[in-house]
C-alpha cells in the first residue's frame, strides 16, 4: 500500500474515534518526527518534547484535516514551527544567531566546492564517520530557517512544493535556502579537510 493510501485509512480511523488510532499514528510518524527534531535542535530532551508535542497537538487536530494526501506535509508543518518555538526557548539554544553570510568562508573558491561522493571513497569507517559528523556539525551551525529547509528537503525527502507548504514560504524561497545551506554545507567540509579531491 501507497504512503496517501496507509494515510488515508489512518485519518479515516482518526476522524471514527478508533481507540487504537493514536498508537497506529504514533508508530508511523513517532520516529520520523523524533529524527526531525535532532536534526534540528541537536539535543535529545528538546527532540522528546518537539515529537511528544507536535504528535498531541496534530492528533487532536487531524479530523479537520480534509486531504490525507496532505499529512505529511501539514505535520511537517506544525514539527517545524514546534522546533522553532523550542530552539528560542531551549536552554541549548545559542545566545546569538549567526546570519548565513557570517558563516560563509570568503574568496574566490568558495562557492566551487564539492561534497564528496562517499561511493567513491575508500570503505574505511573511520574516514566516513568524521565526514558524517562534519556535515552534522554543518547542519547544526546553519541558521533555524536554513538548516530546517535543508533537513526538509535532503533528509526527509519533502519536494520543494512540500517544503514550502509546510513553512508557508514561496517555493522560490526553498530553493534559495536550500541552496546557500548546501553550499555551507560544502564549504564546511573544505575547511574540514573532509571535501574536495585529495588527490
Amino acid at each position: 500500500m501507497t504512503d496517501a493510501g496507509t494515510d488515508t485509512i489512518l485519518l479515516e480511523k482518526i476522524r471514527n474515534g478508533d481507540p487504537d488510532a493514536f498508537d497506529r499514528f504514533v508508530d508511523r510518524y513517532g520516529d520520523r518526527i523524533y529524527g526531525f527534531g535532532m536534526h534540528v535542535c541537536g539535543e535529545r530532551e528538546d527532540a522528546r518534547d518537539i515529537a511528544q508535542d507536535t504528535l498531541l497537538q496534530a492528533f487532536r487536530s487531524l479530523k479537520e484535516l480534509k486531504d490525507a494526501g496532505a499529512l505529511r506535509t501539514w505535520l511537517y508543518r506544525v514539527a517545524s514551527n514546534a522546533c522553532l518555538m523550542k530552539r528560542r526557548k531551549s536552554k541549548f539554544a545559542p545566545a546569538r544567531e549567526l546570519s548565513l553570510e557570517e558563516l560563509m568562508p570568503a574568496g574566490p573558491d568558495a562557492a566551487s566546492i564539492e561534497i564528496p561522493d562517499t561511493s567513491a571513497m575508500p570503505d574505511q569507517a573511520a574516514e566516513r564517520a568524521e565526514t558524517q559528523r562534519v556535515v552534522r556539525e554543518a547542519i547544526r551551525e546553519l541558521p533555524a530557517n536554513y538548516r530546517i529547509v535543508l533537513i526538509l528537503r535532503d533528509i526527509e525527502q519533502l519536494s520543494t512544493r512540500e517544503t514550502a507548504e509546510a513553512l508557508g514560504i514561496a517555493e522560490t524561497a526553498v530553493k534559495m535556502r536550500l541552496h546557500r545551506a548546501r553550499l555551507r554545507v560544502r564549504n564546511r567540509l573544505a575547511e574540514d579537510g573532509t571535501g574536495g579531491d585529495s588527490r
